[in-house]
């Protein structure tokens, strides 16, 4: 799949989709434990190893993101340097989009999830719009 495919589909699956939807994205960089050994911090400083950390969070509607580098650029624009996106969808009800309760509770519990390690439910991008297989 060439770069941004992926991304593509992920936005037009949203559209797609019969109850408006928010896309949820959690940037995350990579940072050493601090109860690291030599090895993992040898590893860390030739850039391997290490662990994901979120460092910002947002949500978008589908139609508010035209692609991958308007994405990118808006995260340059916000905030720190960023190793990996996380993106996920919520879905609305009644043909509504969430309401803010519920996308704040949705980001949280996917910050939380990223800083745990629980990943597997997520899609994931680095900076160039490459789709990350994380496993």
């Amino acid at each position: 799949m060439s770069i941004n495919q992926h991304f593509r589909q992920l936005l037009a699956a949203a559209v797609a989709q019969p109850e408006p939807q928010r896309l949820l994205f959690v940037f995350a960089g990579a940072e050493l434990p601090d109860n690291a050994t030599p090895e993992q911090r040898a590893r860390f400083q030739s850039g391997r190893g290490g662990t994901l950390g979120p460092l910002m969070c947002v949500d978008k509607a589908p139609r508010d993101v035209p692609d991958f580098a308007a994405l990118v650029s808006e995260a340059e624009q916000a905030g720190p340097p960023w190793s990996v996106v996380f993106a996920a969808s919520l879905s609305g009800l009644a043909g509504r989009p969430p309401d803010k309760a519920r996308i704040e509770l949705a980001l949280e519990t996917m910050v939380e999830a990223v800083r745990d390690g629980r990943i597997d439910g997520f899609a994931a991008y680095g900076p160039e719009g490459e789709f990350l297989e994380i496993g």
